[in-house]
């Protein structure tokens, strides 16, 4: 059914952002929407002195963008707007478009707050999470050398388990160095950022490095778009903790199947499936808890931390991470990520 300019209108009203319209020749506001009052606390009257401070290099962009410099067609800036209680931190997307009457500016503004507090609870987090694997991984890694030092006369068999043991210490401590510093995770899921990811080519890459030690991992890719807007190391790293969890908790020889497409809701799904124990009832909505271990995880390495860190990364970037049991045996952990449009 198509829509009239009455149903976009109500949609633009009932927005939790706010949205708006300038006449880009007299720069002066042809519609703010009621977000404005909600998330301001400003009254329609005191939207125009607002934009003028706001608007005060438009005659600039305006020269640019007349000069064919398209990169000043559209603009993302972040900046702080005088709210009902105090500075409020938004993002303010603007485009200039050609209409019949003229060059508008029409664009957005987004209340950033949940973002900055997501980006602290990240730093806290990554502080916690560098803290608690260099503690043992540093123990570790000076027994191992005190071991290679003193135990001179052992065999080649006992020095090869040294050296495997020094070189997955040396692995780990370089994967936090390169995904889990709080200068990255900071970064991972940013609004609009450039970063994107093949999601086909994303999925195969992680399944060839975990197949060195689970030969029987597919990946079936459906209907998927060529680049999504994610970060790249992040989102790695999600999937290889989704794949790490999947080999740990599975008999040796159990497959695992990676699934990707179009997800029904919108958006894109990944799906790590495998046929190992299902989660007990009444552990699953703690699975992705920090620090949980679920029943079934006696005599298994682990911290529980790696769902945990997997689902912030997801919802980072505006997705969710679940899980269901199957019904004969095994369990789905499914990403849902939104496209951006």
């Amino acid at each position: 059914m198509a829509m009239g300019p009455d149903d976009f209108r109500l949609m633009l009203d009932h927005s939790s952002d706010i949205h708006w319209m300038v006449d880009c020749q007299a720069v002066r506001v042809l519609y703010v929407s009621p977000a404005a009052g909600r998330l301001l606390g400003r009254e329609p009257a005191q939207v125009q002195a607002m934009a003028d401070a706001l608007l005060a290099d438009l005659p600039a962009r305006l020269v640019r963008f007349e000069q064919g410099d398209e990169s000043r067609r559209t603009v993302v800036r972040e900046t702080a707007l005088d709210g009902r209680d105090g500075p409020v931190p938004v993002e303010i997307e603007s485009t200039l478009v050609a209409t019949d009457a003229g060059l508008r500016l029409v664009g957005v503004v987004r209340d950033i707050r949940p973002r900055r507090a997501l980006a602290q609870q990240q730093k806290k987090f990554t502080s916690m999470l560098n803290h608690e694997f260099r503690t043992p991984l540093s123990t570790i890694d000076g027994a191992i050398q005190r071991l290679e030092m003193t135990q001179r006369n052992a065999d080649e068999a006992i020095r090869k388990r040294y050296r495997k043991i020094q070189e997955a210490v040396d692995r780990l401590l370089g994967m936090m160095d390169e995904y889990l510093s709080p200068e990255r995770m900071d970064s991972i899921g940013r609004v609009r950022q450039d970063d994107t990811i093949d999601p086909a080519a994303l999925l195969e890459t992680v399944a060839q490095a975990a197949r060195q030690r689970r030969p029987a991992i597919s990946v079936t890719c459906g209907d998927l778009p060529r680049r999504l807007r994610a970060d790249p190391a992040g989102m790695r790293l999600c999937l290889e903790v989704l794949l790490e969890n999947a080999i740990k908790y599975t008999p040796p020889d159990a497959a695992i199947q990676i699934i990707a497409g179009k997800a029904s809701e919108g958006g894109v799904e990944f799906i790590v499936s495998d046929t190992g124990p299902a989660i007990p009832a009444d552990e699953l909505p703690r699975v992705f808890d920090k620090g949980f271990r679920g029943s079934n995880s006696a005599g298994i390495t682990g911290s529980g931390l790696g769902l945990y860190m997997a689902k912030s990364i997801v919802e980072v970037h505006g997705g969710n991470l679940s899980v269901q049991n199957l019904l004969q045996s095994g369990k789905n952990f499914r990403i849902w990520l939104p496209i951006a449009v």
